[in-house]
């Protein structure tokens, strides 16, 4: 037995299904976080301050042998597993815990219900603010489908355990359990959840989505996919429109649903003025407020420190939001909006896109990552590739959730937009960032059905309709090669990030059709420049 996962021998207190006043006066009176001058608790993950990718584990068996897409997961075996599940265990009955029990899931018919036991009263106020909380009355009868244990203080051992760290998430899709260990970022729970959802629902003939979801006063919903940085969360929150949440659904055959009932946002230079809704649900008691610096005296958050990480993040239920939706469900989506933070300033600010484009462009998964926002980058951009805009999340073969989509985008005449928030006139540090009252505006004329019926342009390289106009918004904007100052240097980075997608896209090309692979970008002759 490995010497770390032992633990003092006593009888645990275990508090069940605590409100959220309780489990933050816990939390404080342990020292797990403290409040700010808002009524946010603000909490330290360091020096785990994002998800442990490396360390995420699915078991091999019967069951998930043929269904696992293992070139983007690691194995455990079912014996490696039973190991540490029993570690768990004991270390688990050695500590006081936490348990809440609570839904995956708006849409009954696709409800998973789970057993969340935490060490920290934190990661129980977390959870019960992220995920779905039932009736006093449904607490009587709950049976969890899905049960997670959440040790933090747990440390694995990689020669006994068949992990790569102390760390660990490991995941038993036959037994329904989940071990997460060693790490204190909460989000790995809430993507667990996810992940668990991503493997069943495929099955059913439901779409799991990485994305945000809102919906007008007349039934017509909207999917927002995209990677951390590319405003998801942001531009979802839309006063004139309902949140139907912000960054986890399903699309079945009643339409669309939020996995979730709580947000998970971004707050780094998160400001009143930009993005009130968030910047007021994240500034009240309930709300759980990752890694933000307190300004000294006053316990203010401040939300411009990055002094302990750029990754930032507010947790709050759905009901934080004035405009959120009270059944977190709608019909079936009228636009599909694929955001990309295009760091090289050559993607126009939007696209109009062809189902097989739209399936080309969802197993792509592009963005571009900038300097500052991981150790290590070079000034340069760095194209990153995140097949179904979340790749971490997806267990099975991209493909499965590809064709999906591109089933339901066809049956449900589904308009497919790519929109650009990244920067225009040049690459970082030479263009500037796509204003955001231009993507609003653009966005707004795409969800009211106005941009379609505009004039369009072929863009020569990727293919796809870009508007030659809009009112409110500069025309050149709509051209990124005008807007740079010099062309042939556009050509050329063009040329770059052209390659990139195309080499990316080889390990798909076995699995998609002749029209799908007609979609991926090329080089063309551009126009002269003036």
């Amino acid at each position: 037995m490995p010497a770390v996962t032992t633990s003092p021998v006593s009888k645990p207190v275990v508090e069940r299904n605590n409100s959220v006043a309780e489990l933050i006066e816990m939390a404080v009176r342990h020292g797990e976080g403290k409040l700010a001058s808002t009524g946010a608790l603000v909490v330290e993950t360091w020096p785990h301050t994002g998800r442990s990718a490396a360390d995420k584990f699915i078991v091999r068996d019967e069951t998930t042998k043929d269904a696992i897409w293992w070139d983007n997961s690691e194995s455990m075996t079912e014996a490696q597993f039973d190991h540490l599940y029993e570690d768990f265990q004991s270390f688990r009955y050695g500590k006081d815990h936490f348990v809440q029990d609570l839904y995956g899931g708006a849409d009954p018919a696709h409800q998973l219900s789970v057993r969340v036991v935490c060490e920290y009263a934190w990661h129980a106020l977390f959870i019960r603010q992220l995920l779905r909380r039932p009736e006093v009355a449904e607490l009587a009868q709950f049976t969890p489908q899905l049960t997670i244990l959440d040790f933090p203080s747990f440390r694995a051992a990689p020669d006994y355990h068949g992990t790569k760290s102390e760390r660990v998430i490991a995941c038993n899709f036959k037994k329904g359990i989940i071990l997460i260990g060693g790490t204190t970022y909460a989000g790995e729970m809430k993507k667990s959840v996810f992940t668990v959802l991503n493997y069943q629902l495929p099955e059913k003939k439901v779409m799991p989505m990485h994305c945000s979801a809102n919906v007008d006063d007349n039934d017509n919903s909207a999917v927002f996919f995209g990677l951390s940085g590319t405003g998801k969360t942001t531009l979802s929150a839309d006063a004139r429109r309902q949140l139907i949440g912000d960054d986890e659904h399903g699309w079945g055959d009643n339409g669309i649903f939020n996995f979730e009932g709580g947000c998970y946002a971004k707050t780094i230079r998160l400001s009143q003025e930009a993005e009130p809704e968030i910047y007021g649900a994240c500034n009240r008691f309930g709300s759980v407020l990752e890694n933000v610096v307190l300004k000294p005296g006053s316990q203010e958050p401040d939300f411009e420190d990055a002094r302990i990480t750029e990754n930032t993040r507010g947790a709050y239920p759905l009901d934080f939001i004035d405009n959120a939706s009270k059944t977190s469900r709608a019909g079936h989506p009228k636009n599909i909006i694929m955001l990309t933070a295009d760091a090289f300033g050559i993607l126009p600010p939007i696209a109009k896109l062809t189902p097989s484009q739209a399936m080309y462009h969802f197993l792509s998964g592009y963005t571009a990552k900038v300097a500052g926002t991981e150790r290590g980058m070079s000034d340069e951009p760095q194209a990153t590739f995140s097949t179904c805009f979340g790749a971490p999340f997806m267990p099975r073969h991209p493909s499965a959730y590809g064709n999906l989509l591109r089933e339901l985008v066809a049956k449900h005449n589904v308009d497919c937009w790519l929109v650009n928030t990244g920067w225009t006139g040049g690459k970082y540090g030479e263009g500037n960032r796509m204003p955001i009252s231009a993507t609003r505006a653009l966005l707004d004329a795409a969800l009211s059905g106005a941009l379609k019926s505009q004039p369009m342009r072929k863009d020569p390289l990727f293919g796809f309709d870009v508007p030659r106009s809009l009112d409110g918004v500069d025309d050149k904007i709509l051209d990124p090669r005008s807007t740079w100052s010099d062309p042939n240097a556009y050509d050329a980075l063009a040329a770059k990030l052209i390659g990139m997608f195309n080499q990316n896209f080889e390990k798909f090309e076995a699995y998609v059709d002749k029209d799908v692979l007609a979609s991926a970008p090329g080089i063309a002759q551009q126009p002269a420049a003036e």
